[in-house]
């Protein structure tokens, strides 16, 4: 019901920036939070920041200070703007959309997930 397209990644110096997009489309109108996880070889996948609706937002603490989230609601895209890159942030970059459906008493939550990114950081 919702889809997710990822775009932005690449190959960066140690210290530079990149900048991850996502966009949407289908039932767009269910999403409530949005963000981006990823996951480097041998590791398991693990969020890196989300907005809820609200403009709430949350990071991982590696990444608190350097990487900063932002959503257009009207153009139903999410950003990653990532500045001091570190060769650990290396790692395929995932869109994630959490859907809630139904009232609040019986709420279903769905899951969205984009085709991931590669971002690579040069040490």
């Amino acid at each position: 019901q919702v889809q997710l397209v990822e775009s932005g990644g690449g190959l960066v110096q140690y210290g530079g920036s990149l900048r991850l997009s996502c966009a949407a489309s289908g039932r767009v109108k269910s999403i409530n939070a949005m963000g981006w996880y990823r996951q480097a070889p041998g590791k398991e996948r693990e969020l890196v920041a989300r907005m809820t609706s609200s403009g709430d937002t949350n990071y991982v603490d590696s990444v608190k200070g350097r990487f900063t989230i932002s959503r257009d609601f009207a153009k139903n895209t999410v950003d990653l703007q990532m500045n001091s890159l570190k060769p650990e942030d290396s790692a395929v970059y995932y869109c994630n959309a959490q859907s809630l459906v139904g009232p609040v008493e019986r709420v279903l939550e769905y899951e969205h997930w984009g085709q991931g990114t590669q971002v690579t950081v040069s040490s």
